[in-house]
């Protein structure tokens, strides 16, 4: 499980040094995709194979779907987490989240989400205050 909200920064050559609670959680193998609201979502492989399965149940007769995953699975990244504990962000994931020279990077429970700063902020500002009044309705039963 990936926790916590971190700021490290890309090198000139678009690296990221992942946290290293994080680098516990990973093997080597490693999957990079864009992710919702212009996040790069970094999967361990194991749990990328498993979201895949879970797609390839859906319909392809809807429209949305073949959108979905047409862009979800051509924006895809395989990489490998090196010694220094380094993974590489490709140009078009960096250009997709307006990624600079600094990142946050968040855990979000099986991934992890990097995000451009003014982006996370602008995303919690609207997110934060509605947190509390969702929890009911995404997480069935616990009121």
């Amino acid at each position: 499980m990936f926790l916590g909200t971190h700021a490290p920064r890309l090198d000139d050559k678009g690296r990221l040094v992942l946290p290293a609670k994080f680098r516990e959680g990973f093997s080597n193998d490693v999957v990079l995709t864009k992710g919702q609201d212009l996040s790069v979502v970094m999967w361990p492989a194991s749990e990328f194979q498993i979201y895949a399965q879970r797609l390839r149940e859906a319909s392809r007769n809807d429209a949305r779907v073949r959108s979905y995953l047409r862009v979800f699975f051509s924006s895809a990244f395989d990489d490998q987490i090196d010694k220094q504990g380094r993974i590489t962000l490709p140009t078009p994931l960096r250009e997709y989240a307006g990624l600079d020279r600094d990142v946050i990077v968040v855990g979000a429970d099986t991934t992890i989400e990097i995000w451009d700063p003014k982006a996370w902020s602008t995303y919690l500002a609207v997110a934060e205050p509605k947190f509390a009044a969702t929890a009911e309705e995404v997480v069935p039963g616990i009121f």
